[in-house]
């Protein structure tokens, strides 16, 4: 399936997904999921913030000298028997990757969760060539199963509920003799396993994501819950890497660093289930392994990242935290955002891979709240970066003329403290007034996108919160 950008429309998405009501069942449950796991996880860490500041070093060290990094890659991953193949663009690796398959003379490919294979559309391009991509992560299977991109960088299908679930496979899994329509979710797991362990046998190729990329071994290390990544590794003839080169680190003990931080933040848990480290194709005396292996390093835009005032993204090892915590995202999910990436981590990578002409939406839709940096284990200003954004469609009027008009004025008054203390004084005085009966303003001119979904609180002693703030300070003072 192609994955159309359609992030233009990231309103008309967000206002859809709001009337949902299946998916915002979904997003109820991530809401008390990952979130509540992650902060038990981490308050078992003293030094958390100490792990933080390591592996953020660490990760500038690298990007400062990505260059020597990436060839020491690569020098490692020959030396070790491998291929590596250099992808500018996310469609040059699809080509490499679709060349490599066919050379294979592969007919089925088992393939292990990877964003930087949706990127690539790997599963379409294939499928134009006649070859038949199997995805083998649960959530991956179970969105292609239901023609979808996914929804979430670490939960793909996390926008289903069960009985869809429980639908899809009633639906696709007759042919296999599996016709009992079930709704518990132990044997759904059972019957999808049932499914895909077959696929995993008579694969010929195989094609992975990977974690960390360690240029001192030419290994890299895959972090999965379900083994599905080690079978998609192991059991094929060929052996597939796809990865963007933002993600080699110096050394192993370097790769352990960034391991203590990625389950704790993605799913709460110290580790995944399943932590390997391979490279290279099978040797002798091994009993299992690929009979060729191939590293595909994609570019797609990321050395423009290094270049530019978002460079600090790079650090970014998709663990989802920002997304899992960020109340735009926990309202509308991820397809709304019109791209791979979504939430906070998504609206700075996506308009820097697709365009902000066609994404220029997704950086004004986040709240600045400030929750996703303070929940990033790389330690990534997300809100800064979203603000450089915006400032760009600014400068580039990309924005509505009566936005860029509001926002003119806006500075205007902003940057003359007398005449913004006296206009908010005067909007606070004509809100008491008008909600003087409810305690709350239902409909109110210029804004009435914001109350036509809530009603807009008022005060009910005529008081700004500079005025309160600085009586409170007197208070203080005098006391």
């Amino acid at each position: 399936m192609s994955v159309q950008v359609t992030s233009h429309t990231f309103k008309q998405n967000a206002a859809e997904a709001l009337k949902d009501a299946p998916l915002q069942d979904a997003l109820g449950n991530l809401k008390v999921g990952f979130i509540k796991k992650r902060l038990n996880a981490i308050e078992l860490v003293p030094e958390w913030q100490r792990i933080r500041d390591e592996a953020r070093e660490m990760k500038n060290h690298v990007l400062e000298n990505l260059d020597h990094y990436l060839l020491r890659y690569e020098h490692s991953v020959q030396a070790n028997g491998g291929h590596v193949h250099w992808a500018e663009t996310s469609a040059n690796a699809g080509e490499i990757i679709v060349d490599i398959c066919k050379k294979a003379n592969a007919k089925t490919v088992a393939k292990g969760k990877s964003m930087v294979g949706e990127e690539a559309e790997v599963n379409r391009r294939l499928e134009e060539v006649g070859i038949a991509p199997i995805e083998t992560d649960l959530g991956e299977y179970i969105i292609q199963l239901a023609e979808e991109p996914p929804s979430h960088i670490i939960a793909p299908a996390v926008h289903k509920t069960k009985e869809q679930v429980s639908e899809l496979f009633h639906k696709h899994h007759q042919q296999y003799g599996l016709t009992e329509k079930i709704t518990n979710r132990v044997d759904l797991v059972t019957e999808a396993r049932t499914v895909l362990r077959e696929k995993f046998r008579n694969a010929d190729v195989g094609i992975t994501g990977a974690n960390f990329l360690v240029a001192e071994t030419g290994q890299h290390v895959l972090v999965t819950n379900e083994g599905n990544g080690d079978l998609s590794s192991n059991l094929p003839r060929v052996h597939i890497v796809i990865v963007g080169i933002e993600k080699v680190v110096p050394t192993l003990e370097d790769a352990s660093l960034l391991l203590r931080l990625l389950a704790r933040s993605a799913t709460g848990q110290h580790f995944s289930n399943y932590t390997s480290l391979m490279g290279g194709p099978k040797r002798d005396g091994d009993k299992d392994g690929p009979e060729e292996f191939h590293v595909v390093l994609v570019d797609n835009k990321r050395t423009e990242l290094f270049d530019s005032e978002l460079r600090e993204m790079l650090r970014c090892f998709r663990c989802g935290a920002c997304i899992n915590h960020c109340p735009v995202y926990g309202a509308v999910g991820g397809h709304a955002y019109g791209w791979v990436y979504p939430g906070p981590m998504g609206s700075v990578i996506t308009p820097a891979m697709v365009g902000l002409e066609k994404t220029r939406d997704l950086p004004h839709a986040c709240t600045l709240n400030g929750r996703c940096a303070e929940v990033c284990p790389m330690s990534i200003p997300l809100p800064s970066l979203l603000r450089k954004h915006r400032r760009t469609t600014f400068e580039k009027q990309l924005q509505s003329m009566r936005s860029r008009t509001a926002l003119a004025l806006w500075s205007q008054v902003a940057r003359r403290p007398k005449l913004y203390r006296n206009l908010s004084d005067l909007a606070v005085r004509t809100l008491s007034w008008l909600g003087r009966r409810q305690g709350h303003v239902r409909r109110l001119p210029l804004v009435s996108a914001w109350t036509k979904s809530r009603n807009l609180p008022t005060s009910g002693n005529n008081r700004t919160f500079i005025s309160e703030y600085t009586a409170q300070k007197n208070r203080s003072e005098s006391s």
